[in-house]
């Protein structure tokens, strides 16, 4: 598609802005997961290229030691940033399920500041891998017009499929491990010869698991759901150097943690505490388990006293 640089400025504009007030708001745990690490990194980078882009359309070329940049390399930018950020897609959707799988089953909490300038190392690799890839493996082919670069008001750029593709198959995964886990729940509930224990009795089972999990990812993110599907049907998408953004990370953020959760259900994590649940600004993980938790051993409470 072509867009105007004025339209493509006003995006990424909104998209540094989007970028940095996601950052801010969860500033006291952003480092804590590779996500939070990797959003901070994707911010800093809008940025520069905001800026650069800017620059150049403003003032129309900016001359550098033996290279002169004019606005053909402003939309060359936002074309190779852009094929950069579809190329990130699975690779962060893959590294950040890692995360928080290990997050959640983990039996023993790793130093914050180990697992810190991980995170770190392994964004700049994702970073670079990208690039790499764009550069020298895909088979991306930059699209100019026939103009000269004064008179150069446009751009071409590329659509993106791989959001939905990604949002699709976690989606799906989210959907079969709920309903796993509740065929599991009604599966074990029909064996015979299993007596009243008293302790599983106390704990909540797969199903409420994978219930609470989903029911709490729906509670905030339903309307984005309908926003994809809106996306879906659209012949044309969303250009790809908008589409990975903070907002949208937040997003794959709660979808990880449902759909892991309803995969492993960890019914004896939930007993102990919500400790382990990976740090999330929008959905209430924390307290819908605490409360569920704190209700079991109420009535298991009410009931030894009744004996």
């Amino acid at each position: 598609m072509i867009v105007s640089i004025t339209c493509i400025l006003l995006g990424l504009g909104g998209k540094c802005l989007l970028d940095w007030v996601l950052v801010f708001l969860q500033r006291t745990h952003i480092c804590q997961g590779f996500l939070g690490v990797f959003a901070v990194s994707l911010a800093v980078v809008d940025t520069v290229l905001t800026l650069f882009v800017a620059t150049l359309h403003a003032h129309g070329y900016v001359a550098l030691p033996g290279l002169t940049l004019t606005r053909y390399h402003a939309c060359l930018l936002v074309q190779i940033f852009g094929q950069i950020c579809s190329a990130l897609q699975w690779p962060v959707a893959f590294v950040a399920g890692l995360d928080h799988f290990s997050m959640v089953t983990r039996s023993q909490p790793v130093a914050g500041r180990a697992r810190s300038v991980v995170w770190v190392l392994v964004t700049g690799l994702l970073w670079y891998l990208a690039a790499v890839y764009v550069f020298l493996l895909s088979d991306f082919t930059p699209v100019m017009e026939d103009v000269p670069h004064n008179r150069i008001s446009q751009c071409w750029v590329f659509p993106n499929t791989q959001t939905l593709q990604v949002s699709a198959v976690l989606l799906l995964t989210l959907g079969i491990g709920a309903w796993r886990a509740g065929r599991g729940a009604l599966l074990s509930s029909d064996v015979p010869g299993k007596g009243p224990i008293t302790d599983e009795r106390k704990a909540p089972s797969r199903r409420d698991v994978a219930h609470q999990a989903v029911h709490a990812f729906l509670d905030t993110w339903a309307p984005f759901l309908l926003f994809l599907a809106v996306l879906f049907l659209l012949p044309v998408g969303l250009p790809a150097h908008l589409c990975l953004n903070t907002g949208w990370l937040c997003f794959l953020n709660s979808l990880l943690i449902a759909t892991v959760l309803c995969a492993v259900c960890p019914v004896s994590w939930i007993t102990q505490g919500p400790a382990a649940v990976p740090p999330d600004s929008f959905s209430e993980w924390r307290f819908r388990f605490v409360l569920r938790t704190e209700g079991e051993r109420h009535r298991a409470n009410t009931e030894l006293e009744a004996h």
